[in-house]
């Protein structure tokens, strides 16, 4: 493959090796257990079904950045090892939205979802909920079990893949105490500025941005001041990223975003957006926003007209400008990060690039 095939379509690169290993590693198991199919189908269709590659891609530029050529004798084996990022993603989404109780993603039935209706349409015994439930949790597992396969099978020579490993590991634990972290700051109602930083870092920068670059990075053999100025401009570009998905949570376009407007609230997210609102609204003795916002989080029941209610006071009371103004700063942190570890080009240009989308984005 010529260089500017891999840098130049990416995304399109790491979808063809990832329908090449769901097929070889489904027929697999299909052929020991075919009911198991269902479940194999069901996560070719999650991992192959959208979203926007943004792992692999952090990653191949981190490994781009520290010398890695697209051409070279690697490369292939790159592609494969960070197209895996995407299986771990599939795991973490498909349990997200069991855990969040959430009814849709991209605009499609979330996985424990479907197979409850599998179970009410087939008159099946027992209850359909729970057949949806223990579904997403073995699918999830699939999906994270099958990213070490993928991951560990990559045509790379073992010392490349072993300096990624630390990388690898580091961010699968990182990513589940985020979670975790998440799910006790909402049973606990820690409505702190602080709370909401930690998740964020742990979640979402240190899974989505600084480990996919620290492991890209890693399989170049980055020399340990590339390897932390990348780490530096990923985690504040992923708190950034992160902000600006807690914004859309409450006023994307649920057809651009493909998740109802409002879902964060009525899951009890303890969002920086949130804190922010909570805190102002009281410093400012505003009681009534106050106790708009409040009342909305974790209420399932929340109404459009009440997510309008929410919308409203969270601007009233300079939340949402506060947020905007601290994505900015983050971003103006992380470019001046990265301008500072001085990756190679076209990385460079393509990070700050990626920079961008990521913390302007709709979607």
């Amino acid at each position: 493959m010529s260089e500017p095939g891999y840098d130049a379509d990416l995304p399109s690169h790491v979808e063809c090796v990832l329908a090449e290993f769901l097929h070889e590693a489904g027929d697999s198991i299909r052929t020991v257990e075919p009911t198991f199919g269902q479940a194999v189908e069901a996560l070719t269709v999650f991992v192959l079904g959208g979203g926007k590659r943004l792992r692999p891609t952090f990653a191949w530029w981190g490994w781009r950045g520290a010398g890695g050529a697209a051409s070279g004798p690697d490369a292939d084996g790159v592609l494969r090892a960070v197209a895996s990022l995407e299986l771990i993603q599939a795991c973490a989404l498909i349990h997200d939205d069991l855990i969040d109780s959430s009814d849709s993603r991209r605009g499609s039935p979330t996985v424990h979802v479907a197979f409850a209706k599998r179970h009410a349409d087939a008159g099946w015994l027992g209850q359909p909920a729970a057949f949806g439930q223990a579904a997403a949790v073995l699918i999830g597992d699939l999906a994270l079990a099958w990213a070490e396969d993928m991951f560990a099978g990559a045509p790379l020579p073992a010392v490349t893949l072993g300096a990624a490993r630390p990388a690898w590991r580091a961010m699968r634990t990182e990513v589940l105490a985020g979670q975790y972290l998440d799910v006790h700051t909402q049973v606990t109602g820690d409505a702190s500025v602080e709370a909401a930083l930690r998740i964020d870092r742990l979640k979402t920068a240190a899974y989505t941005v600084q480990r996919p670059l620290h492991l890209g990075a890693a399989l170049a053999g980055a020399g340990p001041e590339l390897r932390s100025g990348l780490m530096a401009f990923g985690a504040d570009l992923g708190v950034a990223f992160q902000l600006r998905d807690d914004l859309l949570g409450v006023f994307g376009d649920p057809a651009v975003t493909g998740k109802p407007a409002g879902d964060d609230l009525r899951e009890g997210k303890r969002t920086l957006l949130l804190a922010l609102g909570l805190r102002r609204a009281r410093e400012q003795g505003r009681t009534a926003e106050y106790g708009i916002v409040d009342a909305a989080v974790g209420n399932t029941k929340l109404t459009e007209s009440q997510v309008d209610d929410v919308r409203t006071a969270l601007r009233d009371v300079g939340a949402v400008e506060a947020v905007e103004q601290r994505i900015d700063e983050l971003t103006t942190a992380a470019l001046a990060a990265l301008s500072a570890a001085g990756p190679a080009e076209p990385a460079a240009g393509q990070l700050a690039e990626l920079a961008a989308k990521a913390t302007r984005r709709t979607h």
